[in-house]
C-alpha cells in the first residue's frame, strides 16, 4: 500500500469525516488552469490585430488622399500633390521588347518551367514520393523615359523614375524549345530539371494610352512650367493605366478587407471561449471579448486621427498654394518700380501708355488674400502693347530683362494661383462633407477664399509629338 493509502486508511480509523475531507481535497489533482495559454492568445490576436488594423490604415490613407486631390488639368498644376488624367505622349518613344509597340515604358519576363520527382524517407523507414514543379525567371527586363501626359488643355512633363507603375500587359504566350521565339527572346541556358517551355510575358503604356497620375509637381528648370517627379517627402506617386475610380474602389476594398480581418482575429478568443468547456478564463467569459472591444476603440480613435490629419494636410496644401503666390507676388512688387520708371521716361500721353501706367503703380498694393477690395491682375499683356507702339523702349538698358522677368514671374504666379484654387475648393468640399465636417469642428477648420486674379498668362509648352498611329 502506498503512502496515499496509508494515508486515507489511518483517516479511516479515526473515523473523522473532517479529517477524511480534509485528506482527499489536498491530494485532489488539480485541473490545469487556461491562464498561460489564455495569455499567449491575447498577445498573438493583439499584434495580429493591430498589424491588420495598420494595414486597413494606410490604404484608407491612400484612397483619402486621391479622394482630397482635385483632378487638375494640365494648366493648372504647380508646386505640390496633383492629380491628372490624360493620354501618355512622346516626341521619341520607345519601342518594347516583346510586343515592339511604341510606349513610354515598359517591363517584360521571361520564366521557365520546371518538375522534378522527389523522393523522401521518414525516421521509420516509409518512403514517399511527391511531384514538384514551379516557374523560375530567366530573364527579365524594362525601360523608361521621361514623357508627357497631355489633355485638353496641354501637356505636363512627366519624370517616372521612383514612381509605381501599374501597367498594362500587352503580351503574354507560353511556348515550347521548338517555336522560334524560345530563343529568340530567351536566354541560351536552361534551367535545373527543365520541361523546355517557357512563358514569355511583357507589359507597358502604349503611345497615346489613358493614365492616371498622382504624384509631386515641381517647377521645370528649363522653362516656367511644371513637372511631375519622384520626392523623397511625397506621400505617394502612381502612374496607372487605370481609371481613378478603379484605383480608388481597389484601395478601398482591400482596405475594408483588412479591417474585417483584424475584427475576426480580435474575436477568436471570445469565440474560443463560448465553445469551450473551460469557461474559467479570468473567471468571466466576458472577459474575452476585451480584445474585440478594444479593437473596435482603437480602430473608431485612429480612423477620426486619420481623418483630421487628412484635413490638416489638406488646408496645409491651401497654405502652401496661398505663400506661393505670395512669393511670386513680392517678386513681382520689386520690379514694378523700375518698369514704371522707365515707361515713364517716354513722356507720352497716349491713353495706352497712360493706362498701363496705372495698372502697374495699383498693383504695388495689390489687396490682400481675403480682404475687400480689387484683385491683383496681370499687366504684362498692357505692356507688350506699349512695347509694339514704341520698339525704342526695347534698346533701354535693362528695359528687355525687366519685361522678360516681369512675364515670366506673371506665369509663375497664373500656375500658383490655379493650384490654389484647386486645392481651396476641395477643401472647401470636404468641410461640407458628413462626418469630416464633425472632425473638422474639432480644429475649428475654415475654408479659405478663392483668388479671382485675371490677365495672367501661362508659358507655352513647345513639344512635337510623334505621328505614331493611336494603337
Amino acid at each position: 500500500m502506498g503512502l496515499l493509502g496509508r494515508i486515507i486508511t489511518e483517516a479511516s480509523k479515526d473515523g473523522s469525516p473532517e479529517t477524511i475531507t480534509c485528506i482527499n481535497s489536498s491530494f485532489r489533482p488539480q485541473p490545469m488552469r487556461p491562464m498561460h495559454d489564455a495569455h499567449i492568445v491575447v498577445l498573438i490576436g493583439s499584434l495580429l490585430a493591430a498589424a491588420c488594423l495598420w494595414a486597413s490604415l494606410r490604404l484608407r490613407r491612400r484612397q483619402r488622399l486621391l479622394h482630397d486631390l482635385p483632378t487638375s488639368k494640365t494648366l493648372g498644376v504647380f508646386i505640390g500633390m496633383v492629380e491628372l488624367k490624360g493620354s501618355a505622349e512622346s516626341e521619341e518613344p520607345l519601342s518594347s521588347h516583346l510586343a515592339e509597340c511604341p510606349c513610354v515604358i515598359y517591363s517584360w519576363k521571361v520564366e521557365e518551367h520546371w518538375s522534378r520527382t522527389v523522393t523522401s524517407t521518414d525516421s521509420k523507414g516509409r518512403t514517399t514520393t511527391r511531384r514538384e514543379s514551379g516557374w523560375k525567371t530567366v530573364d527579365e527586363g524594362g525601360q523608361s523615359i521621361p514623357f508627357y501626359l497631355r489633355d485638353e488643355e496641354g501637356v505636363v512633363l512627366i519624370r517616372p523614375e521612383g514612381a509605381s507603375y501599374e501597367l498594362l500587359t500587352v503580351f503574354d504566350q507560353t511556348v515550347n524549345d521548338n517555336e522560334p521565339l524560345y530563343y529568340a527572346k530567351g536566354p541560351r541556358h536552361a534551367v535545373s530539371h527543365s520541361d523546355y517551355r517557357r512563358r514569355f510575358t511583357e507589359q507597358a503604356i502604349r503611345l497615346h494610352a489613358p493614365v492616371y497620375i498622382v504624384g509631386p509637381a515641381r517647377e521645370r528648370d528649363d522653362i516656367v512650367a511644371p513637372e511631375i517627379a519622384a520626392q523623397d517627402d511625397a506621400p505617394l506617386y502612381l502612374i496607372s493605366v487605370r481609371s481613378e475610380e478603379r484605383v480608388q474602389s481597389s484601395l478601398a476594398g482591400w482596405s475594408w478587407f483588412w479591417w474585417a480581418l483584424g475584427l475576426i482575429i480580435a474575436a477568436v478568443p471570445l469565440i474560443i471561449l463560448f465553445v469551450s468547456e473551460a469557461r474559467d478564463w479570468q473567471t468571466s467569459p466576458e472577459n474575452g471579448g476585451l480584445l474585440l472591444t478594444g479593437y473596435l476603440v482603437v480602430w473608431s480613435a485612429t480612423w477620426v486621427w486619420m481623418v483630421y490629419n487628412s484635413l490638416v494636410g489638406l488646408r496645409e496644401r491651401v497654405r502652401q498654394g496661398a505663400s506661393l503666390i505670395d512669393v511670386q507676388l513680392k517678386r513681382r512688387h520689386d520690379l514694378l518700380p523700375a518698369l514704371t520708371a522707365t515707361i515713364g521716361g517716354l513722356g507720352s500721353h497716349e491713353r495706352t501708355v497712360q493706362e498701363t501706367l496705372a495698372s502697374l503703380r495699383a498693383q504695388t498694393t495689390a489687396t490682400p488674400r481675403g480682404a475687400a477690395g480689387p484683385d491683383f491682375a496681370g499687366v504684362a499683356a498692357q505692356l507688350r502693347v506699349v512695347i509694339e507702339n514704341y520698339p525704342a523702349l526695347t534698346a533701354q538698358t535693362g528695359f528687355s530683362a525687366l519685361h522678360d522677368q516681369l512675364v515670366e514671374t506673371e506665369q509663375r504666379i497664373a500656375l500658383a494661383r490655379a493650384y490654389y484654387n484647386d486645392i481651396a475648393t476641395q477643401f472647401a468640399t470636404r468641410l461640407e462633407i458628413v462626418p469630416d465636417r464633425w472632425v473638422a469642428s474639432l480644429g475649428s477648420m475654415k475654408p479659405e477664399p478663392l483668388l479671382a486674379a485675371a490677365h495672367f498668362e501661362r508659358a507655352a509648352v513647345n513639344v512635337n509629338f510623334t505621328d505614331t498611329n493611336r494603337i
